[in-house]
C-alpha cells in the first residue's frame, strides 16, 4: 500500500456525500484519497461527477466497486440493514472497513459481521462512533472509571434535541419504517448516545422501555422513548429520547458517591463533595444536613474532532497500527441496548440482558412483514451540516 489509502464509498446519500465532499474537495484526511463511489441511484452518481474533485470511478452497484481492485478501504454509508452484509463483503475481498452507525439492525447479523472480522486480523474494521471524540464524554468516562468518586448511584440522559419534522420522514421511502430502517429514534438518531452510555457506564442487567410509535409523526416506528435500566450493583439509569420535542434538551448527568457530573450546553460540570456520602453520613448530626460541595467547570483538552478524527485515526490504524476511535466489534453493545429496549416494548415486560436474540429477530420480522413503504421524494438534502458537525 502507498502512503495514501485508496478509498471507496458505498452510498452517497446525506452522510456519504458529506464524507465524499470533504475528503475529495477539502483535503480533510491527508492520508486518504477518494478514488471510487458506488450508488444505485444514477442521480447521485451524476451529483458526484459534477461536484467532486479528483479522479473518481463511479459504479452502480456495491459489488462492482468491491470487485474493481481500485480500493484499499471502504466506507459503508447505506440504510442500516445492509451494513453487516456489505462490511462482510469488504472483508472477504481484503478491504479495510469503516461502518456507519448503527452496526446493523439486530444483534444476530452484527455477530456474523464480527465473526467474519476475526478471520481477517490483517484488516482494520472501524465504527463511526464520532461522539467518542468529544472531550466532554471522554472526560466523563475518565473521571467515572478512575474510581476517585466511588461508585455510580444513578445516571440520567435526557436527549430530546433530535427534533424532526414530518418533511424529514417523508423524504425517503425507507425512513422510519420497520422494513427499511428497522426502528426510529433508537436506530437513526441515538446509536451515538447508546454507544456512549455503555462506553461510559457499562452494560445494565435489565431494561424496561416505554415507547410510543408514531406519537408525534405519521410513521410506524418509535419517536418517543423512556427506558429504565438496572445494573448489577443496584444502581439505576433513565434514558429519555424523542424526535417530537420542538426545542428539546441534551443533559447527561451521573451521580456518584462523591460527586455529580453534568454534561450540558457544551460544558462539563463537576459538583464535588467534600467526602464520600457513605462516610459523611456516619458523622453528620444535622437532621437536614447535606454534604458540603463545590461546583467546578471541568477542564478538558478541548478537542472534539468528530468524523474527521475517526477517519484520520482509521487511516493511522491501517498505515501504522495506531489505535482506532472505535473498533467494529464495539458496535454490538449499543445495538444490544437498542434491541433490548425494543423487545421490552414489544413484549410489555422488563428484559434481562443477555436477552433472547432470536426472539428479538422474530418479533422484529413480524413488524417488517406488515411494514408500509411510503411514496417519497428525494432522500438527499442539500445541507446536512446542522447534524454533521454538531454534538447532538
Amino acid at each position: 500500500m502507498s502512503t495514501r489509502i485508496r478509498l471507496g464509498i458505498i452510498g452517497i446519500g446525506n452522510q456519504g456525500s458529506t464524507y465524499a465532499r470533504r475528503i475529495a474537495n477539502e483535503n480533510w484526511c491527508p492520508e486518504i484519497e477518494l478514488v471510487a463511489i458506488a450508488d444505485k441511484n444514477p442521480a447521485r452518481l451524476e451529483w458526484g461527477r459534477q461536484n467532486l474533485k479528483g479522479s473518481i470511478t463511479y459504479f452502480d452497484t456495491a459489488e462492482a466497486l468491491l470487485d474493481s481492485g481500485l480500493i484499499d478501504g471502504c466506507v459503508i454509508s447505506v440504510p442500516h440493514y445492509d451494513h453487516p452484509r456489505l462490511a462482510i463483503a469488504c472483508m472477504q475481498r481484503g478491504i479495510h472497513v469503516m461502518c456507519e452507525k448503527p452496526a446493523g439492525v439486530y444483534t444476530l447479523q452484527v455477530r456474523e459481521m464480527i465473526e467474519e472480522s476475526k478471520k481477517h486480523p490483517e484488516l482494520v474494521f472501524g465504527m463511526m462512533f464520532n461522539q467518542r471524540t468529544n472531550c466532554l464524554y471522554r472526560k466523563m468516562r475518565e473521571l467515572i472509571q478512575s474510581g476517585k468518586y466511588g461508585r455510580v448511584r444513578r445516571a440520567n440522559w435526557l436527549i430530546t434535541n433530535w427534533y424532526r419534522s414530518q418533511f424529514y420522514y417523508d423524504s425517503g421511502d425507507w425512513r422510519a419504517t420497520w422494513s427499511g430502517e428497522g426502528g426510529g429514534v433508537l436506530l437513526n438518531q441515538c446509536p451515538h448516545q447508546l454507544d456512549l452510555w455503555q462506553w461510559i457506564l457499562g452494560m445494565p442487567v435489565k431494561v424496561q422501555s416505554f415507547m410510543r410509535y408514531g406519537q408525534w409523526h405519521d410513521i410506524e416506528v418509535e419517536d418517543d422513548v423512556t427506558t429504565i435500566m438496572e445494573y448489577e450493583d443496584g444502581h439505576t439509569g433513565v434514558f429519555v429520547t424523542s424526535t417530537g420535542d420542538p426545542h428539546g434538551s441534551n443533559r447527561f448527568e451521573v451521580q456518584m458517591d462523591g460527586a455529580q457530573l453534568i454534561a450540558e450546553n457544551d460544558k462539563l460540570t463537576l459538583i464535588e463533595l467534600d467526602a464520600l456520602e457513605q462516610d459523611w453520613t456516619k458523622t453528620n448530626t444535622q437532621p437536614f444536613g447535606a454534604v458540603p460541595c463545590k461546583e467546578i467547570e471541568v477542564e478538558t483538552d478541548g478537542l472534539n474532532l468528530q468524523h474527521q478524527g475517526v477517519f484520520n485515526a482509521w487511516a493511522g490504524a491501517i498505515l501504522r497500527g495506531e489505535p482506532l476511535v472505535a473498533g467494529g466489534e464495539e458496535g454490538l453493545n449499543g445495538l444490544m441496548l437498542s434491541n433490548a429496549m425494543h423487545l421490552s416494548s414489544f413484549l410489555g415486560t422488563p428484559v434481562t440482558l443477555p436477552f433472547d436474540e432470536q426472539l428479538y429477530h422474530d418479533e422484529l420480522m413480524k413488524r417488517v412483514a406488515g411494514s408500509r413503504r411510503k411514496t417519497a421524494g428525494p432522500a438527499v438534502f442539500a445541507d446536512t451540516s446542522a447534524t454533521f458537525a454538531g454534538t447532538k
